[in-house]
């Protein structure tokens, strides 16, 4: 009857753990289509900006000036970005990226660059200093309702250390969010910026119905675009991020929660046979006791 007793305890703790899975996936649930609807909502205005900018290259032609917009003729140091989450039990969500990273860092300084890396969230604080990886800064604890403080303050550093030399390219490495089932690890260069204004972009302003005049003139509107454009990239990268990281972790509850019925099921089967054994022996016992007399 021991053995009943063990099955019991282990059937009552997978029930328990069952039913905070179940939880905890309905809490990503809610918390994904929050942040999914704040991604989807901002890509439309990114886009804009992006329009705006080909309309005003093409106007400027190629008298287009500005820091953020000048490649570096030898690059020695490179910026590196890293995206995570700030809690675990979302499958491979932040491993699969760090696994790219590390192979990126690898990839640039076999090429002879160096790489500084910084980054938000948690996971990445923990996975890349133990490796000794040098970790420019971090920033953990990120809340949603503050992504564009630490866009600007992001984008201000990366702005500032451009300029002055530190590094002579940026990137941000995060994991794009695709729909509920699939998050791709993404490494973008947003420093230096390139405004390419591709034939049909052309076509396409050449052919539209308004013209515009600018003042003062195109350059310094474009001038001026170009750090919003930076911000605006940036910004949807947390956003990106955050519902990457609650779908990637829906799913994992949501397998987790699966598992947990088959091991009931299994469970259940073992303590079913366990139990017919069990009467089936005190049966044979009595039959037996009662032949002996």
């Amino acid at each position: 009857m021991a053995n009943l007793r063990d099955i019991r305890r282990r059937i009552g703790g997978v029930k328990n753990t069952k039913q905070i899975t179940a939880a905890m996936k309905l809490v990503a649930t809610s918390k994904m289509a929050r942040a999914v609807e704040r991604a989807t909502a901002a890509k439309p205005y990114g886009e804009a900006i992006q329009r705006v900018l080909v309309r005003v290259a093409e106007k400027a032609g190629g008298a287009i000036e500005h820091p953020l917009l000048t490649a570096h003729d030898e690059v020695k140091t490179i910026e590196l970005v890293v995206f995570s989450s700030d809690r675990g039990l979302c499958g491979g969500f932040n491993n699969n990226l760090f696994r790219q990273v590390v192979r990126f860092i690898e990839q640039q300084q076999d090429q002879g660059h160096k790489v500084q890396v910084r980054v938000y969230g948690k996971k990445a604080n923990g996975f890349f200093p133990k490796r000794g990886y040098e970790v420019g800064g971090s920033t953990i604890d990120l809340v949603p309702a503050d992504f564009m403080q630490y866009t600007m303050d992001l984008a201000g550093h990366l702005t500032a250390g451009f300029r002055a030399g530190d590094f002579q390219e940026a990137y941000v490495a995060y994991n794009e969010f695709k729909n509920a089932g699939t998050q791709i690890p993404t490494f973008s260069r947003v420093l230096p910026l390139a405004v390419e204004v591709s034939e049909a972009d052309a076509e396409a302003v050449v052919g539209a119905d308004a013209d515009y005049e600018y003042e003062p003139d195109a350059s310094e509107v474009l001038n001026s675009l170009l750090p919003l454009y930076l911000q605006t990239r940036i910004h949807q990268v947390f956003l990106e991020q955050e519902a990457g990281q609650h779908a990637a972790r829906m799913a994992a509850m949501d397998n987790a929660t699966r598992n947990a019925s088959d091991i009931i099921d299994e469970l259940t089967l073992q303590y079913n046979r366990a139990r017919q054994a069990a009467i089936t022996t005190e049966l044979i016992e009595i039959v037996s006791g009662a032949a002996a007399l």
